[in-house]
C-alpha cells in the first residue's frame, strides 16, 4: 500500500507514485454537459421506452456473459495481472465498490467496452493491449470503470444488440428504419458518453500526456518516435476550423454512422478539461458526491447542458457554427454568406471565350 493507502500493483513496469483518490464521488463530477443532454434527448425519441423495456426483458445478457467465460480470458491475479492491478486501483480512486469482471478477447483492432444490463462487463481486445503502456493502458481501464460507475452499459448493451439487428432486417424498408432512427440516436449519445468516460481516465491515470498519448496510438498505431501529441493537437484545431460550409455538413456526415468520436477531437476535448479548473476542484477534493445525486434537479442539468452547447458553438471555428451564431446575432448579408459558403458544391464558372484566333 503506498502512503496514502491505495493499493501498488506490484507490476515492475508500473511508475511507483501516488495517486489521489476520490471516495463517493458522484459520475456529475466528470460527465460531460452533451453527455447529460444527448441521454435526456435519447430518452425523449418516440418509442425508444417501449424498444428499452422490450429489450431490456430479451437481450441475452447471461448469453454474453457465459460467451466471454468461455472464448475470452478472464483477467484476475493469475491472468493479466497487470491488468487486475490496474482494475482494482480504477475502482478504489473512484470508488466503485463492485469490481466489474474483465477479460481480455482476442482481436487485433485495438478496442475496449463496458456491456451488461445488470452488472457491468469489462472487455479489452489484444490489438489494445498490445498497443499501449502501462499508463495509457491504467487511463483506458480507468475510462471503462467511468462507463461502469455512470451507468453506460445498460445502453451500451442495446446499441450493440439493435447494431447487429439491423443488419439482420436491413431488407424490411419500414422495420429497418424505425431501429436505424433508435440506433442513431443512441450513437450520438454513446459519442458524447465518450468524452466523460475520457475524463474519467483521467481521474483514474492522473497522467494527460498519456491519456493523449493512447488516443494517438489508437489513431496511428504504435509508432510513437515517429509522432507528436502536439503536432496531433494541431490536426483537431484545423479539423474544427478549416473548411467551408461544405466541410460543415461532411463532417457531420463522417461521424453519424461511429460509435466513438474522432480521436483528435477526444483529445483536444481532453486536454481542454484536463486544464481546466473544474478538473483542479476535483483534484483539490471539491466535487460532487453520489449521495447527493437524489437531490439534484434534472432541469438543473438540462439548463447546464444547454449552457454548455451554447459555449461550444459561440466559441466554435467551425465555419457551420460561426453562421449560427451570426444567425442568433442578426447578422446581415447571411443569405450571402450561405451562398460564399457552399461555392464548393457548385461548378466552377466556364472561362469565358476570348478573342478568336486568327492565328495561321
Amino acid at each position: 500500500m503506498s502512503d496514502d493507502g491505495q493499493q501498488e500493483t506490484g507490476h515492475e513496469r508500473v511508475p511507483s507514485r501516488q495517486r489521489r483518490r476520490f471516495p463517493g464521488i458522484s459520475s456529475r463530477a466528470y460527465e460531460h454537459p452533451a453527455d447529460r443532454s444527448a441521454l435526456v434527448a435519447l430518452r425523449k425519441l418516440s418509442g425508444f421506452d417501449t424498444v428499452f423495456k422490450a429489450l431490456s426483458g430479451l437481450l441475452p445478457e447471461r448469453s454474453l456473459r457465459l460467451l466471454f467465460l468461455s472464448d475470452s480470458v478472464r483477467v484476475s491475479e493469475r491472468q493479466f495481472q497487470h491488468l487486475h492491478d490496474m482494475l482494482l486501483d480504477a475502482c478504489y480512486i473512484l470508488d466503485l465498490e463492485k469490481v466489474p469482471p474483465m477479460y481480455v478477447n482476442q482481436d487485433p483492432q485495438p478496442n475496449a467496452m463496458c456491456i451488461g444490463l445488470d452488472e457491468p462487463i469489462i472487455v479489452v481486445t489484444t490489438g489494445l493491449v498490445e498497443l499501449l503502456d502501462e499508463e495509457e493502458m491504467r487511463a483506458v481501464v480507468g475510462h471503462e470503470v467511468g462507463h461502469a460507475l455512470s451507468g453506460h452499459s445498460v445502453y451500451r448493451t442495446i446499441l450493440l444488440f439493435l447494431t447487429n439487428l439491423a443488419l439482420k432486417v436491413a431488407w424490411i424498408p419500414l422495420g429497418n428504419f424505425a431501429i436505424m432512427a433508435i440506433i442513431t440516436a443512441l450513437r450520438e449519445w454513446f459519442r458524447k458518453s465518450e468524452l466523460s468516460a475520457d475524463r474519467a481516465g483521467l481521474l483514474v491515470g492522473q497522467d494527460l500526456r498519456a491519456s493523449m498519448r493512447g488516443l494517438m496510438k489508437i489513431a496511428g498505431g504504435n509508432h510513437l518516435h515517429e509522432m507528436n501529441v502536439d503536432a496531433f493537437l494541431e490536426q483537431a484545431e484545423e479539423y474544427e476550423s478549416g473548411g467551408d460550409l461544405r466541410d460543415s455538413v461532411l463532417k457531420i456526415l463522417n461521424v453519424l454512422p461511429r460509435s466513438h468520436p474522432f480521436a483528435t477531437i477526444r483529445a483536444a476535448e481532453l486536454k481542454k478539461w484536463g486544464e481546466s479548473r473544474d478538473f483542479q476542484r476535483i483534484m483539490d477534493g471539491h466535487y460532487p458526491r453520489r449521495d447527493e445525486d437524489k437531490d439534484t434537479s434534472v432541469s438543473d442539468s438540462f439548463r447546464e447542458s444547454a449552457a454548455s452547447y451554447a459555449s461550444d458553438v459561440k466559441s466554435s471555428k467551425d465555419p457551420l457554427m460561426k453562421l449560427v451564431t451570426d444567425l442568433a446575432g442578426g447578422a446581415g448579408d447571411l443569405g450571402g454568406r450561405v451562398r460564399r459558403g457552399f461555392d464548393g458544391f457548385r461548378s466552377p464558372p466556364a472561362p469565358k471565350e476570348g478573342p478568336a484566333d486568327t492565328a495561321e
